[in-house]
Parts: C-alpha cells; structure tokens; sequence
C-alpha cells in the first residue's frame, strides 16, 4: 500500500465518522464554525460614524472601574489615549479605528498642499523655497530654508522698502494647521500690532518652508523682525498644530536659540485668535528691548 492509497483510505475512515479530514491537499472545514454574520441597520451606501470627531478626553472605554468618576476627571485634563479598555490582550475596535483615523489624518496634513490660490485670497506675497515638490522638501530640509534667484528677486520687488515687521505664512510639515489657524491668527497679530502703532505691510506666503526661511527673508528684505506662522509636525492628538517663531534682526546663520516660539496654536490648544494678541504682544516687546529668543528672558530678569 502506498501513501496516496493510506491517506485515502484514512480519508474514508474520517468521513465515516462524520468529520471532513483537515490534510493537505485537501478541502478544509473547520469543526468550530467561528463568528457568524448578524444583520445591522445600515444599508449599502450608508457613512458609519466618524471616529475622528469623537473627544478624546471624553472617551473613556474601561469595563467596570473602580472609579469612573476620577478617572474621567483625569481624562478631562489631557487628549493622551487614558481609559482605552481592552479586548483580552488587545486593544478595542474603536480605540484601534481612532488611531488609525489620527495617523491618517497626520500622513495627510504632511503630503497635502496649501492651495494654488492661498496667497492670492489672503493678500500674501507667494514665493517658493528651492525645493520642487513635497518629496524634495521633505527629504531635503536645507532647500526649505534658501530661495533661488527668481524668488528672491520677486520678493526684492514687491518689498523696497525694509519693514519693521514682516509677517511670513510658511506651510512647513502641516497643510492642514495653516488652513485652520493661519488666517484667523495673523488678523489678530496685525490688529494688535496697529493698536501699538506697528504697521506690518504687505505679508508673504512661502510654499516648502522650513523655519530658517524666515532667515533668508530677513537677508533680502532687511527687515527688523520676522514673525512666522508655520504648521507643525502634526501627531496622534492633532493634525492642525500651527507654531510662530519670532525672530528678531533675521539673517542666514542667526541661532535657533535667537528665536521666541508660540507653540501649539490650534483649536485643542492655543486658539489662533488669542495665540495671535498674545503674540502682537510679544512683537512690541522684543522691539523694545531689540533682542528675542533666551536673550529676551534674560533681559526680562535684568
């Protein structure tokens, strides 16, 4: 007897005892059945809810706690992922489509443009580092902060005179924060710079931008101080992060220490209007005592 005709044989034996065998080769069917289907209430085209809308700090997914209570009182204090519950050793189906929905939101705001129209809609200068694209700007973060000859002429054109104050957009690693908060914040930095006497002009838009392109600016124009709004690197708690960094005499090579940082402008954190008083406060400030970054708090101590 050979081997096709012993499995064959052990085949009919098992099939006789009421169980298809599991060999190789094979059809299998499982003993255990497994999770069966159940009708729902939605139908084909229906939209499930949006788990992304849901409130972090109100989702609290713990099955039977000792105290419900404090720990909401807890959660209510940060957007951390606290009070995920669990399905045996893994995480719940809602708390794994919520940070599925947040790490897609923060790939998007990377990858994502500023709109064509932006600076046109908001009465910005429009001038584009030497980077050519999304994957140059993101692979080659030194040509975010320099600009080629056309851009800098066009910047030297539409700015003769240099401003005390230049108010810069840049949409940095987050689209979607400049969207959000950009427009809204610089309104209240320019009202609350004209109600100290502080004229502002004509403001600009920088498309791939990394910080130190504020740096440049200052070179070419000779302004006084470089105030920039650009979007953050966005994470799990929010896609729409928007800093300010505020630099004052802004040259190529000036230290990264030399700036004052407004972080964490965005609806979760800093509302773009208040980030924006806070921040025309802070202008006069520096102008006063011509120095920001760590110089500025040491001046404050003196």
């Amino acid at each position: 007897m050979n081997k096709q005709e012993l499995s064959a044989m052990v085949a009919d034996i098992l099939k006789s005892m009421g169980k298809e065998p599991a060999v190789k080769g094979s059809e299998y069917y499982p003993s255990d059945p497994g999770p069966q289907m159940v009708d729902t209430h939605y139908q084909d085209g229906d939209f499930v809810e949006d788990v992304s809308a849901l409130d972090l700090r109100k989702l609290y997914l713990v099955d039977e706690p000792a105290d419900a209570e404090a720990f909401r009182k807890l959660k209510a204090r940060t957007p951390a992922r606290l009070g995920s519950g669990r399905a045996g050793p893994r995480y719940k189906t809602l708390t794994m489509l919520r940070f599925r929905a947040d790490h897609a939101a923060a790939q998007d705001a990377v990858f994502s443009q500023v709109p064509e129209d932006y600076a046109q809609k908001n009465g910005l200068i429009s001038l584009q580092t030497r980077c050519r694209s999304k994957d140059e700007y993101l692979t080659r973060p030194d040509l975010g902060r320099i600009f080629d000859e056309e851009n800098q002429k066009l910047l030297r054109s539409a700015i003769s005179k240099p401003p005390k104050v230049l108010l810069v957009v840049g949409d940095g690693l987050s689209s979607a924060a400049i969207m959000a908060n950009a427009t809204q914040c610089m309104a209240a930095i320019r009202d609350g710079l004209k109600a100290r006497g502080i004229e502002t002009g004509q403001g600009v838009f920088v498309r791939y931008c990394r910080v130190g392109a504020g740096d440049a600016i200052g070179d070419i124009t000779g302004c006084e101080l470089v105030c920039m709004l650009v979007g953050e690197r966005p994470g799990l708690v929010t896609d729409k992060s928007m800093s300010c960094y505020i630099t004052y005499q802004p040259r190529i090579g000036v230290s990264e220490s030399s700036r004052t940082v407004v972080s964490n402008i965005h609806a979760q954190g800093t509302p773009a209007v208040e980030a924006g008083a806070h921040v025309a406060e802070l202008i006069e400030k520096i102008l006063k005592h011509k120095v920001s970054g760590v110089g500025l708090h040491l001046e404050a101590q003196l």
